[in-house]
């Protein structure tokens, strides 16, 4: 089965420069094609135009590292749930729609081009405080460090997270909140996260609020979009370790 579509995708030279809607018609279009696949025979097609083709992030092609985040029809990641834009596919879509393509819209996220972002912001976070100093040396037996069972499924759930930023476009004040909520509680919730704690949640969430991001008023719009279903009750969970961590730091002696 193939198809006809009208793509009308944000056009833009560089971080200086002003964008636009460009439109294109795209024929007879495989339905069993993956969305990159598409956007990777527009492209061919413009480069025998001897136009600049579309500049797209993308890597795995499999859901895993994130990086082909792309606003679809209002949608980050498109109309499917639980699916990176990488894994959807043009069935998804109907012969003769008009796809509107957008880069993710934040302040923590500036367009370089096209439908590219820098998503450097959420490298620096980490770097403020996700990770741990327990040395890991040769890797232990599953039993050496007994971790409860409940604690260690949501510490898993959490760590799904991988930082695509569909939070971040879904959200109406582009919060960041899921994307660090889910990075602290995956280590917060596990014994070799303890000794970064309290500082973890406290650096993270300035480096947060440094980037620019906006503020979290549980709309939930982030965990509807979340290609990994990262939930919701991982912000609760930041919210106490963020008012534990104040609460010491104030009490300690300066």
């Amino acid at each position: 089965m193939t198809m006809n579509i009208k793509l009308r995708i944000w056009r833009q030279a560089n971080a200086q420069a002003e964008g636009k809607l460009v439109e294109y018609q795209l024929n007879d279009v495989s339905a069993n094609m993956s969305f990159l696949e598409m956007m990777d025979v527009l492209n061919e097609q413009l480069i025998s135009k001897g136009e600049a083709p579309v500049a797209f992030d993308h890597d795995c092609r499999e859901g895993i590292c994130g990086t082909c985040s792309m606003y679809i029809n209002g949608r980050a990641h498109g109309p499917q749930k639980l699916s990176t834009t990488c894994q959807l596919y043009m069935r998804n879509f109907t012969d003769g729609e008009t796809i509107t393509i957008e880069p993710f819209r934040a302040k923590g996220f500036p367009v370089l081009k096209d439908l590219c972002v820098d998503r450097s912001a959420f490298d620096r976070i980490i770097a403020a405080g996700g990770y741990i100093s327990a040395s890991t040396g040769q890797a232990q037996d599953a039993n050496a460090i007994p971790v409860e069972k409940a604690a260690a499924d949501s510490a898993m759930d959490a760590a799904a997270c991988i930082g695509c930023g569909a939070c971040v476009a879904a959200c109406k004040n582009a919060s960041a909140m899921l994307f660090v909520s889910a990075k602290v509680s995956h280590l917060a919730l596990l014994p070799q996260g303890h000794p970064e704690r309290k500082k973890r949640a406290l650096a993270m969430v300035a480096q947060m609020d440094a980037e620019g991001f906006g503020s979290c008023t549980n709309t939930y719009a982030c965990e509807a979009e979340c290609p990994k279903g990262i939930s919701v009750a991982n912000i609760a969970r930041l919210n106490r370790e963020f008012l534990n961590a104040s609460l010491i730091s104030e009490e300690m002696p300066k």
